[in-house]
């Protein structure tokens, strides 16, 4: 709306602090200046309260587009798919769906198998129609078997992955904060399901707005303040007989024998589907029957669990167990093919014969995942009978492994020019897929000492990491697979991982701990390529952390180590940072040399960096030239989806704009920039980019707005260790003091 975009003129605060005034998110605040979001009355009248003005004569306007609406996004559900037999629990339900019209939470509890989940998923997918922006599911894994429960952290980072933000803050605070935020302009029901206590789900509740949450556990949560609980207990008898015979198929008549089977079953909803497979899949059986074999095993569960069992064959029994020990979330054919050695043909006739005994689910076609319950069953018979289980899970982790290394083969990266044949959005799709399983996979290969594993998995997924940058499972990887490729006495394997966790610890901010790993890997004697990547990176470091001569050293040498090999992509970033350097040590011209030099050695995106260079280097004498080779980075990285280059080409056409005597438009460019950064997890760049839009600020006699740019400057530089942006932070701010 151009009214809100004069009334953020009029504030002269930057996007960030005019929507910490109004107490909005910023990528909300974004989102309505750029018409991509119509913004709620309440929205409109605290951002005319932050500049003093009446909202009132506003109304109108508002109305009208919030009667047009902005472009809609799609609808989004996770939900698994809603049980065709669901039975009973019409009070539990009917209470369920008003907690979340009214309190907009509700957890449901509950034992083992007594339906929780179930019940959740069959309210979210009726209530579908009252939350137009979806449904998003997340297991929490609180009591999975073999699986520690999720952390806040993680599932924060899950949940803003399912809202497309794919570069979710550090800080657990942070990610809260944004996961309400994003809520907020939206009307979406979470389902929070399988959770450990109240303190995992504490930070995953949404703030204030019209989405809504349900949770299930088998605690009750009397702690979590603002959910309601509801209790479920066993089915009924009625209930549980209706259930049983639709599960069987067939009208029950003998009472008794009924009777005896219901209570062997527990009123559980899981236990009774499969106690009515069981009879299902015996014609010749009766109801007295089934009692009789059920009442012969001691156990509740273990005798409707058992039942379902005895009715498969040999071969269906062992897929079965060994099912218990796969690590994962869920599973494909070809992963239970690797587990239990069998064809795609017969491991997929046995995976349809565990759904039809309801001893599986297949919650889309062609993956599958087991009950909690069911799993703990699997694995506990694993342990007392499968003594192959440790091969088999081998099997998974080799499979695993190959389908990551194939995947990544077919991606574009930089240190692979010609990648396999593939469709790479395919390649990322199925990482994307795959990406909880390949972590516990991982996990798993740490616990039985599968080096081989654990050393080349996590490079396997270098390119899907570098795209989902701050991924919190990437230095945990990292760190394991180094310690992995020492033992097994690969230097070279070792120098590479301890490259990229270098990078992973830079792209943090964490400078002094990127440059301990990088001399690691310098120390494990490193090819030439590798040497010459090193190089590059310890140059980054050094830039950052103000000393320009030993990164213009390191920049050289690594030029000539790419020179050497004949890496022409690598020689032109190493002259576009060389150049980058020059220009910041105060030599314009030679900067522009190294710079040209570097955009003619190379195309694509390797030219982003030397096109900026030149840019900057010509802003003072050669506005025209300057302004074409920024933008011709700017498209480079639009066309290649880098996200980070845009906020990067955009900061730096902020600064050329200032140089040029452009202030105003240069601050448009600087507020890109943070827009398209505050999705990153990239402090690094952040803290760049806040030095130079604080310079455009004071230019522009915006000294609030540059005073607070530098206190977030400041507050960073602490957190992260890092004197010397501290240092030129306080200097600016003294600058700025003066000027006032």
């Amino acid at each position: 709306m151009a009214q809100l975009a004069r009334i953020k003129e009029l504030s002269g605060l930057s996007l960030r602090a005019l929507a910490r005034q109004a107490g909005l998110s910023s990528s909300s605040l974004s989102r309505y200046l750029t018409g991509q979001l119509v913004p709620p009355w309440e929205a409109v009248a605290a951002l005319c309260r932050a500049v003093g003005r009446d909202p009132r004569p506003l109304r109108a306007v508002w109305a009208e587009a919030a009667r047009a609406g902005a472009a809609p996004a799609p609808r989004r559900n996770d939900l698994p798919a809603d049980l065709f037999d669901f039975t009973g629990r019409d009070a539990e339900s009917a209470l369920v769906e008003e907690l979340l019209r009214t309190a907009g939470a509700a957890a449901v509890d509950g034992m083992a198998g007594v339906g929780k989940t179930s019940l959740a998923v069959r309210v979210a997918h009726r209530l579908a129609p009252t939350y137009p922006d979806g449904g998003l599911y997340l297991d929490l894994h609180g009591f999975t078997p073999g699986q520690e429960p999720l952390e806040p952290h993680t599932a924060l980072g899950r949940l803003l992955g399912a809202l497309d933000v794919t570069h979710p803050p550090a800080g657990t605070a942070d990610r809260a904060a944004l996961w309400r935020s994003e809520l907020s302009r939206r009307r979406a029901l979470v389902v929070l399901d399988n959770a450990v206590d109240a303190d995992q789900v504490r930070p995953l509740l949404p703030g204030a707005g019209r989405s809504a949450v349900l949770v299930t556990s088998r605690h009750r949560l009397v702690s979590l303040d603002g959910v309601p609980p509801v209790s479920l207990v066993p089915l009924a008898d009625a209930d549980a007989a209706y259930l049983f015979g639709r599960a069987a198929g067939l009208a029950l008549t003998d009472e008794n024998a009924v009777g005896q089977v219901l209570r062997q079953c527990g009123g559980l909803p899981l236990a009774l589907r499969m106690a009515g497979a069981r009879l299902r899949h015996r014609p010749g059986w009766t109801v007295a029957v089934l009692a009789e074999r059920l009442c012969a095993t001691p156990g509740r569960f273990d005798s409707a669990f058992g039942m379902s069992l005895r009715q498969l064959d040999a071969v269906q029994r062992r897929v079965f167990r060994l099912l218990g020990v796969l690590p994962g979330a869920d599973f494909d054919v070809a992963v239970a093919g690797a587990l239990t050695d069998l064809p795609p043909d017969r491991v997929g006739a046995a995976l349809e014969e565990l759904v039809d005994a309801h001893l599986l689910q297949e919650p889309s076609p062609g993956r599958y995942r087991m009950h909690d319950l069911i799993r703990q069953y699997a694995a506990d018979i694993a342990a007392d009978e499968e003594p192959q289980a440790e091969p088999a899970l081998r099997r998974v982790l080799s499979h695993c492994l190959a389908q990551a290394v194939a995947h990544d083969r077919t991606l574009p990266a930089p240190h692979r020019p010609y990648p396999s044949p593939g469709d790479p959005a395919k390649a990322m799709a199925w990482f994307d897929l795959e990406y909880v399983n390949l972590v516990a996979c991982f996990d798993a290969a740490v616990r039985l000492g599968v080096d081989e594993v654990v050393a080349e998995l996590p490079q396997a997924m270098r390119v899907w990491f570098f795209r989902h940058r701050g991924t919190d499972d990437q230095v945990r990887l990292l760190e394991a697979a180094a310690a992995a490729a020492a033992r097994l006495g690969r230097d070279q394997q070792r120098a590479a991982l301890l490259a990229d966790l270098g990078y992973a610890r830079a792209a943090a901010g964490r400078l002094a701990e990127a440059l301990s790993a990088y001399e690691l890997a310098e120390r494990s004697g490193p090819d030439d390529d590798l040497a010459a990547g090193l190089a590059l990176r310890v140059g980054f470091a050094r830039r950052d952390l103000g000393d320009l001569e030993a990164a213009q050293a390191r920049f050289r040498r690594a030029r000539e180590l790419f020179e050497r090999i004949g890496n022409h992509a690598g020689q032109a970033q190493a002259l576009a940072f060389d150049g980058w350097v020059t220009l910041h040590l105060g030599r314009h011209g030679e900067a522009v040399e190294l710079a040209r030099a570097s955009v003619a050695l190379t195309d694509g995106p390797a030219r982003i960096t030397g096109l900026v260079t030149l840019g900057l280097a010509l802003a003072s004498h050669d506005p025209a030239e300057s302004l074409r080779a920024l933008h011709d980075a700017l498209r480079l990285s639009e066309r290649n989806n880098l996200q980070h280059n845009q906020a990067w080409c955009h900061n730096y056409l902020g600064v050329a704009l200032r140089i040029m005597g452009s202030p105003e438009k240069a601050l448009e460019h600087h507020r890109r920039a943070f827009e398209l950064l505050e999705p990153l997890a990239e402090v690094q760049l952040e803290i760049d980019c806040l030095h130079t839009y604080a310079e455009t600020c004071r230019a522009t006699g915006r000294h609030d707005e540059a005073l607070a740019l530098l206190d977030r400057t400041i507050a960073l530089a602490r957190e992260l260790g890092r004197p010397y942006d501290e240092k030129l932070a306080q200097a600016a701010r003294e600058n700025v003091l003066a000027a006032c």
